[in-house]
């Protein structure tokens, strides 16, 4: 990461409520002008405009000038944050809102920023800040054939990934962070051409349900939607996949499994109290405990006895889920989770994640690091019915149908019978490309299956209206 000596000289770093950010930029144009000069000198092109936009502007602001702004410093910030240089983006970021404090993408920013270095106090109180200005943002550029509405949870996580399926070239990315938003904004946005409902997680939904609601009924007389066919991914169906949902939503599907699931708002007060909550719900230790509104395996732990899994509930706050543990273990003593993305109901194959640990993550599965995993994971890709058999890929088309979601995912594994064991299945899955010359690039023909996919789903309903 690039350092500026002088980051910390001249102001106060804004930070955020109580966090003081290691350095600042200076609020001196002449300074500014100086290094950009040194940049400049040591081959460093992109910071030496940079700090000549920043001098550029601060003169501006200095003169009083009526059209001083501070959007290009702001796209300077946002530059580095692109690349990855989260540090110098804060930086510049706290310099756009020392001199506009109202810059909302600037905030929302700083709240990804915190959030990914682990500051969530940080990160949350930048968010409200944020959304309190602002809750519609545009993303144009030329070219654009499409307008798209996309319905966010500003103040949680849980939104779909949409990066991928949406590319900036084609469509215009309406964020609309629904969960600040008074109902009388929703007849001031902007033009669009359909909706895609990217508040995937149900237990982020759940609270927004009356809101989401009143939002499609509205839907239905705005100018530019004549019909509910131009929401994607409705929210009822999106309800309909919390984790203690699944069991009845899939389980009478013919070659389909899932364990069972209960969720609990708040710790039972004693073991007995606990044993008879799992005795109710048909579950049986061990158990997984997971909090609510969380994936990646954030927080889960297999709990093996009564007090084990009560001291568990009583250290985290807030709703968990229990599901019944199985052990999924393959013949060869290896764990899979397999990934199938729907889209408009079809689903397509996206990876395979190959462990010997239980909890199965792609990201700790070193998928990389063994030429057996990429080959067994290609094979998947390549051919999903060779590498699933028949049976479990009319059990994936039922769970799709029935899913009835225009964007979702399920990962699951394949019992010795060759039924499908489901882990999750919800809208919040990701899809994304890899690097084009890493050792996972062989996935990018099959994003781009999805992602065109998704592109002929939006045509479709776009044309039928």
């Amino acid at each position: 990461m690039t350092r500026d000596p002088d980051h910390s000289s001249g102001q106060q770093s804004h930070g955020s409520p109580g966090h003081a950010s290691p350095q600042a930029f200076p609020l001196d144009p002449a300074r500014h002008r100086a290094l950009a000069a040194a940049r400049r000198a040591t081959g460093d092109e992109l910071g030496a405009v940079a700090h000549l936009i920043a001098a550029q502007t601060l003169d501006a602001y200095a003169s009083g000038a009526a059209d001083a702004h501070a959007s290009n410093l702001c796209d300077v910030a946002t530059g580095y944050f692109m690349k990855g240089d989260h540090e110098i983006a804060a930086a510049w970021y706290e310099l756009v809102l020392t001199l506009d404090p109202t810059v909302a993408t600037a905030c929302q920013n700083l709240a990804a920023i915190h959030a990914g270095a682990g500051r969530l106090a940080e990160a949350d109180a930048w968010r409200e800040r944020a959304y309190r200005l602002q809750r519609v943002f545009v993303e144009q550029a030329p070219g654009q054939t499409r307008r798209v509405l996309i319905l966010c949870a500003g103040g949680a996580a849980g939104n779909v990934p949409f990066d991928a399926l949406l590319p900036g070239a084609v469509n215009c990315r309406i964020k609309y962070a629904i969960d600040y938003a008074d109902d009388t904004e929703d007849a001031q946005l902007p033009p669009f051409d359909l909706v895609f409902n990217a508040i995937g997680e149900p237990d982020v939904a759940g609270p927004l349900a009356a809101r989401l609601e009143r939002f499609a009924t509205r839907l239905k007389s705005h100018p530019a939607a004549c019909d509910a066919r131009v929401l994607l991914n409705a929210p009822a169906a999106v309800a309909r996949t919390a984790r203690h949902r699944i069991p009845a939503l899939l389980g009478d599907l013919r070659d389909v499994q899932v364990a069972r699931c209960i969720r609990v708002d708040a710790a039972p007060a004693s073991p007995e109290a606990l044993t008879a909550l799992l005795a109710d719900g048909g579950i049986a230790l061990p158990v997984l405990a997971r909090p609510a509104a969380t994936h990646g395996g954030e927080g889960l732990a297999r709990c093996d006895d009564p007090n084990a899994l009560l001291a568990r509930l009583h250290e985290s706050t807030g709703p968990h889920y229990l599901s019944a543990y199985r052990d999924t273990r393959a013949a060869d003593g290896y764990y899979r989770k397999y990934r199938m993305i729907f889209v408009d109901r079809e689903p397509f194959p996206y990876h395979l994640a190959i462990s010997p640990h239980w909890m199965v993550h792609y990201f700790s599965a070193e998928i990389e690091g063994h030429a057996w995993k990429l080959d067994e994971e290609r094979r998947f890709l390549e051919d999903p019915a060779a590498a699933l058999g028949e049976r479990a890929l009319q059990a994936l088309a039922a769970i799709g149908q029935r899913l009835e979601l225009d964007y979702a995912g399920i990962d699951f594994t394949l019992l010795p019978d060759r039924q499908v064991f489901v882990f999750e299945a919800n809208a919040t899955m990701l899809a994304h490309y890899e690097r084009s010359t890493g050792p996972l690039a062989h996935k990018n023909p099959f994003v781009q299956h999805i992602v065109d996919a998704f592109e002929r789903l939006m045509k479709r309903r776009t044309a039928a209206e």
